[in-house]
């Protein structure tokens, strides 16, 4: 075991109020491929750019193309939770660990047992019609043809921050109040560079900023703690 490994063990076991805050990268263990990265979906041909399909206008003037690239690209109904997901929920039931904060929109941190989890970009599995408000499960977005219809005629919408939308507020504020008063803040597969979900880090106030990644991130520098490799191999090997 690496010296950062050992160190990673060490806080993990002398703390009781830590907060998780995670990534694309803590899902391409189960086979969902993140955005940036050389096999990523910011890398891949496609008759838009990623960034320009998943954003509010995109899905507003070309919505069928939206909900066909939508469907292609970020649902992954098939995917599992990895020992990433299993370890965090593991953590929390011993009372180590109190929130999971997520850029991600599979549920798989749900799925693996997780019971407080922030999701900073909303999930797949919420979605609503745009008319009368009535909630779907992803099942009538994934199986419908074209563009999704309520019963009512309106448009069913999931429940996901598209680029140019406001996060959810009081999913910020939350996560912000988890973030000030951790006593170990783990930052996990995430290249911190989507704002303004990245910036809620700069609000810990305490010695154990820990980064989990596999490469290096923005904020190695400031880190009390910079563990590489794959996360699901290091929380892993944690013991409880």
């Amino acid at each position: 075991m690496t010296k950062e490994r050992e160190t990673l063990q060490e806080w993990i076991s002398a703390s009781d109020n830590i907060v998780f805050f995670g990534g694309a990268g803590v899902s391409t263990e189960s086979g969902i491929p993140d955005f940036r990265s050389v096999d990523g979906l910011y890398h891949q041909q496609f008759q838009y750019p990623p960034e320009t399909m998943l954003s509010h206008s995109f899905y507003a003037s070309h919505t069928e193309e939206f909900f066909d690239f939508y469907r292609k690209k970020l649902l992954a109904l098939w995917a599992k939770p990895n020992m990433a997901h299993r370890k965090l929920a593991e953590l929390e039931q011993a009372g180590k660990l109190r929130a999971v904060i997520t850029q991600n929109i599979d549920g798989l941190h749900q799925m693996a047992g997780s019971r407080e989890v922030l999701e900073l970009h909303g999930s797949v599995h919420r979605n609503y019609c745009q008319a009368c408000g009535r909630f779907y499960p992803v099942e009538a977005v994934a199986e419908a043809e074209g563009v999704p219809r309520c019963a009512c005629g309106g448009v069913i919408k999931p429940d996901v921050v598209l680029y140019e939308e406001a996060l959810e507020g009081t999913v910020m504020r939350r996560a912000l109040d988890y973030i000030r008063k951790a006593d170990m803040l783990i930052i996990g597969g995430t290249s911190l560079v989507v704002y303004p979900a990245a910036g809620l880090v700069n609000d810990y106030r305490g010695n154990k900023l820990t980064l989990i990644n596999k490469g290096a991130t923005s904020m190695d520098w400031q880190a009390d703690l910079v563990v590489s490799g794959p996360i699901g191999e290091i929380l892993g090997a944690v013991h409880i």
